[in-house]
Formats: C-alpha cells, sequence, structure tokens
C-alpha cells in the first residue's frame, strides 16, 4: 500500500496500531482449555491528508491495495482538514503537508 501511494505522489502518512470492531464484532478463541471471546480486533488506522484534488486517487489506490473481499478490509472515511500547520516552520495548508 505505501509503495502505491508514495507512487502516486503522496509523501507521507501516519499508521496506528489501533483496536476496535465492526461487523465481525470481535471473535472467539481457546487458551489454555478455556474458550474466549476478543471484543476488540486489532487494526490499523492510516491518515492521509492529501488536496482535494487527490482523494479520488487516493481511495482508489487504498481500495486496489487492501480489498480481499473479506470481512474487515475496513473503511475509507473522508473529513475536510480546516488548516494545517507545520510547527517546526510555521508553514500552512499545503505547504505544510
Amino acid at each position: 500500500m505505501k509503495i502505491a501511494l508514495v507512487n502516486a505522489g503522496i509523501v507521507g502518512m501516519t499508521v496506528s496500531e489501533v483496536r476496535g470492531f465492526g461487523r465481525q464484532k470481535g471473535q472467539s478463541e481457546r487458551y489454555r482449555g478455556s474458550e474466549y471471546t476478543v471484543e476488540f480486533l486489532q487494526k490499523l488506522k492510516i491518515e492521509i491528508v492529501v488536496e482535494d484534488k487527490q482523494v479520488d486517487m487516493v481511495v482508489d489506490k487504498l481500495i486496489s491495495a487492501a480489498r480481499t473481499g473479506e470481512i474487515g478490509d475496513g473503511k475509507i472515511f473522508i473529513s475536510p482538514v480546516e488548516q494545517i500547520v507545520r510547527i517546526r516552520t510555521g508553514e500552512k495548508d499545503l505547504q505544510a503537508i
């Protein structure tokens, strides 16, 4: 996924290991003969900030790289970003991406 995005001109992203659940709810596992339910599953959260004109391309790249057709492929949330400020330089908006 990273290679596809870098090749498309995306210069950065944040990847976080998170826990959550969606339609798959959780899963049952066995440990030392006892069955228990894992309520929150490990997931990756990827955050990418791009110009409006890049959104559709990034969505297409993410879907192409991540889609397996199985439950748990994930979701893409698209939100507006009001302002970006690079702390080190004070650059704002597109220059700060």
